[in-house]
């Protein structure tokens, strides 16, 4: 008996080794997905060039600018920089940082930094963030502060506790989990008022874009409501899913590169399909 237990340890550390690496395999892969699908994050904090293309040596080291009333804001250097980036952050501090929007010092993290959408997102979807997010190479990049001439809260909540998995198999919790914590596509397609959102209004559009990327071009988010005539309310799924993973619109027009339609174009079918039943189930906006 002695013997036997003496082998089954060095069995049991193998097999531990080995479920901890295809956990973490599995945590990198899920963070692939998101970071370079659905969330996007390098649409704003990667640099372009001047035709729109990310600098590849740039990968999150800060980028885009936006500018509204009272508003100038920077997106940050997201990196495991030390100096400039968030190497330092704990992992705790950088989850905090994405769903609360509060930085290690305590400070909050303004718009356009969509928190307050973030702060939806599963802890395992979290864990997989981090984990993809630690494999990002450092760049020294120093981002100016975001200077904001309007009020912002002291918090975009109460600090979030546990946040489960949302299940597949209810297509609509699914698909506003998609849509609306991951895509944030409420983020620019709901207009802004005083800096905020009006949620009375949600999906209408209308939001203005000035000079977006520095690229030399203003952009004006779309309707992407039901509604018939000025949203998409008569739009096919197949005609739908081309706007967001190619950025072609219904009448074949192709869209300026603001969208991040690049990251969009790895979006599985069923997330596709899932953000399609959210869509579907909005009311038309304008409201009558």
């Amino acid at each position: 008996m002695r013997y036997s237990l003496t082998l089954s340890l060095p069995l049991l550390i193998i097999a531990t080794s080995t479920s901890c690496t295809q956990e973490q395999d599995e945590l990198l892969a899920r963070g692939t997905y998101l970071m370079e699908g659905i969330l996007a994050c390098g649409n704003c904090h990667t640099p372009k060039s001047a035709d729109a293309v990310p600098i590849a040596d740039m990968r999150f080291a800060g980028a885009f600018v936006i500018e509204e009333p009272g508003v100038k804001a920077y997106a940050s250097n997201i990196t495991m920089d030390d100096e400039t980036g968030i190497g330092t952050w704990s992992d705790a501090e950088i989850i905090r940082g994405i769903r609360d929007g509060i930085r290690p010092d305590g400070t909050l993290i303004g718009p356009p930094m969509p928190s307050p959408f973030y702060r939806n997102i599963s802890d395992n979807d979290m864990r997989a963030i981090v984990a993809y997010m630690r494999n990002v190479d450092p760049v020294s990049n120093i981002v100016p502060a975001s200077e904001y001439g309007i009020p912002l809260p002291d918090a975009w909540g109460p600090p979030v506790g546990e946040v489960p998995d949302v299940s597949r198999d209810d297509p609509l919790a699914y698909g506003t989990y998609v849509t609306v914590a991951l895509g944030h596509c409420i983020e620019c397609h709901t207009p802004m008022v005083e800096g905020m959102h009006d949620f009375t209004r949600t999906n209408e559009g209308g939001r203005v874009f000035e000079n977006i990327f520095d690229l030399g071009f203003t952009v004006i988010s779309a309707n992407v409501s039901p509604h018939p005539e000025l949203g998409i309310g008569t739009w096919t799924d197949e005609e739908i899913k081309r706007a967001i993973t190619q950025g072609i619109s219904r009448d074949g027009r192709e869209h300026l590169p603001a969208m991040a339609y690049p990251y969009y174009a790895t979006i599985t079918d069923e997330d596709l399909d899932a953000i399609i039943v959210y869509l579907r189930s909005l009311p038309p906006m304008p409201a009558d």
